[in-house]
C-alpha cells in the first residue's frame, strides 16, 4: 500500500512540473492570472531590456503559442515518412542553437533553458533590444522587431523580409496581436502590480 502512494505521489509530482499552455492565450490577463510569476518575469525583461511586456509576448505567441517544447514540424520524405526539422528551433521563443548559444555568451546563464518561461522572455527581450541597438529599430515597433526576429540581423539589413510576403503578413499579426495584448494588459495591470508580490 505504502508503494502505491508512493507511486502515485511520484506521478503527480511529475505531473505538476510539466509545463502546460494557458487556456486562454488570446487574453494577456488570463495567461498573467493562471500563470502566477509569468507577470513578474516579463516584467524584469522589460526592466532589463527596454522591450514593452506585450511586444516580448506578442512575439511568443506568434513563435509557440507559449509551448514550453514547440519546435518545428518535420519535412516529409516522399511526402509521407517523417524526415529531418527544418531548424534546431526550439522551446518557447523558437530559438536556435547558435542564436541561443550566443545569448547563453553574451547575455544570459549557462543553466537557461529554452523550455523555460523566464529564460525565453528574457532571451526574446535581449534580442530585441540588440535590434534597437545594431539596426536602430524602435523599442516599440513591433513589426520590424518581428521581422528581425525571425530574419536575424544580417538578413534584416538585406531586407530579405521584402521577398516573403507571408512573412510580412506574419509580422503584421503580431504587431495586431501586441496592440491587442497592451490594452487588455492596461486594464488589469494594477490588479497585477498589487498581487505579484504575493508569488515570490
Amino acid at each position: 500500500m505504502k508503494k502505491k502512494f508512493f507511486y502515485l505521489g511520484l506521478i503527480f509530482c511529475l505531473s505538476s512540473c510539466t509545463a502546460t499552455a494557458p487556456k486562454n492565450p488570446n487574453n494577456i490577463c488570463s495567461i498573467f492570472r493562471e500563470k502566477n510569476d509569468w507577470y513578474d518575469v516579463t516584467k524584469e525583461s522589460y526592466e532589463k531590456w527596454g522591450i514593452p511586456i506585450h511586444i516580448n509576448m506578442a512575439i511568443m505567441y506568434q513563435e509557440s503559442r507559449f509551448v514550453a517544447d514547440a519546435q518545428p514540424p518535420r519535412t516529409r520524405l516522399l511526402g509521407i515518412i517523417p524526415w529531418f526539422r527544418p531548424s534546431s528551433a526550439y522551446g518557447y521563443a523558437q530559438a536556435i542553437d547558435g542564436t541561443w548559444n550566443s545569448y547563453l555568451m553574451n547575455a544570459g546563464t549557462w543553466g537557461a533553458d529554452r523550455d523555460d518561461f523566464s529564460d525565453s522572455i528574457d532571451f526574446i527581450g535581449w534580442y530585441c533590444a540588440t535590434s534597437h541597438r545594431k539596426l536602430g529599430i524602435s523599442k516599440w515597433d513591433a513589426k520590424k522587431l518581428y521581422l528581425a526576429y525571425h530574419e536575424g540581423h544580417s538578413g534584416y539589413k538585406r531586407k530579405t523580409y521584402l521577398k516573403k510576403r507571408w512573412l510580412l503578413r506574419t509580422a503584421k499579426k503580431v504587431a495586431k496581436k501586441s496592440q491587442q495584448f497592451n490594452a487588455q494588459l492596461s486594464a488589469c495591470k494594477e490588479e497585477l502590480e498589487s498581487t505579484s508580490w504575493f508569488f515570490w
